[in-house]
């Protein structure tokens, strides 16, 4: 199989002479660490492949990716992360991508298929991160995991890592799941195709601070209606007073309270808290936020700080 070696430690020292030339030699230097680290991953275990489509489980789609994965090597773990991202929102997949990578242990390869413009120009890609790997189509599917700053990109061009016949309207099965297959036994992900400085990227929603507080976006509804924000939990804490948190938190002409955990609201009320993904989240205690507040995607929050009032200490009427 061709494809450029991997510079060696030499090389790499040799190249660090001339500063022109730093900036790729690092880069290659980082890429050959990164390959190294997830190749020895895999000494002891099999290689371990997650899913995630906006496929559906009503077709054969997700079985023919598999298919084609197990036809060349059954020494695979193959994980489910989701098939039931809404059809062609790649923001929606993105998002789940990034939430399941933090549980992945090294060398684990992630396979995303949420591809509106299959059969266009568009690039096929691998990117390496954080010791793991990423295959799908270069649409801005990877945005959170190219914000961590520490990356290397491929594009899939070398025709011999995928099917010999490739359909223009599904490259899941026939050059996405190849590639994840040709990573699981071992081929460098520089192999693939040349280097890509330039992925696309969505504009990703960020909260921000405000005056007494934070503004962001519902970026998320989860099965059970909850929002989840693009507000973290470090913004929230930071609104923190006297060991405990306390604050407002507004979406629509709702205002809502800050709680710890869902037990805090009585039954059918709504309020906020933070979520297992480290984000500010807005809920219904045993019902559901989304259709309650009439909030989706885009939905704009805000958390305020709110006075805190010691108990026993209540204000007299008319004082203030």
């Amino acid at each position: 199989m061709g494809g450029r070696a991997s510079p060696t430690r030499a090389s790499v020292g040799v190249q660090a002479s001339h500063p022109r030339r730093d900036r790729g030699s690092r880069r290659r230097a980082r890429a050959s660490i990164n390959s190294a680290s997830i190749i020895s991953a895999r000494v002891t275990a099999p290689a371990i492949i997650t899913l995630t489509t906006d496929f559906g489980v009503r077709d054969s789609y997700v079985a023919e990716m598999k298919a084609v994965i197990l036809r060349m090597t059954r020494a695979v773990h193959l994980v489910d992360v989701t098939h039931e991202v809404e059809p062609q929102q790649v923001a929606e997949a993105a998002f789940a991508v990034e939430g399941a990578t933090r549980f992945f242990p090294a060398g684990t390869i992630h396979l995303a298929v949420v591809d509106p413009g299959v059969g266009t120009e568009r690039r096929g890609l691998v990117v390496v991160s954080a010791g793991q790997l990423f295959v799908g189509p270069d649409n801005g599917l990877f945005t959170p995991i190219l914000a961590r700053g520490d990356w290397d990109a491929y594009e899939l061009a070398a025709p011999e890592y995928r099917l010999p016949s490739v359909s223009r309207t599904f490259h899941g099965r026939d050059v996405f799941a190849p590639a994840a297959a040709h990573l699981a036994l071992g081929v460098e992900p520089a192999r693939f195709g040349p280097a890509v400085a330039d992925p696309v990227r969505l504009p990703w929603p960020e909260a921000r601070v405000v005056a007494g507080g934070v503004a962001g976006t519902v970026i998320h509804v989860d099965r059970f209606g909850n929002l989840v924000t693009s507000i973290e939990a470090g913004q929230v804490r930071a609104l923190a007073t006297e060991s405990a948190i306390h604050g407002t938190v507004r979406i629509g002409a709702r205002a809502l309270p800050l709680v710890g955990t869902y037990a805090d609201l009585p039954r059918g009320a709504a309020g906020a808290l933070v979520g297992s993904r480290n984000r500010l989240e807005v809920v219904v205690r045993d019902g559901n936020a989304a259709s309650a507040l009439r909030a989706r995607r885009g939905t704009p929050v805000v958390l305020s700080r709110t006075t805190l009032v010691s108990r026993g200490r209540r204000p007299r009427r008319g004082s203030e």
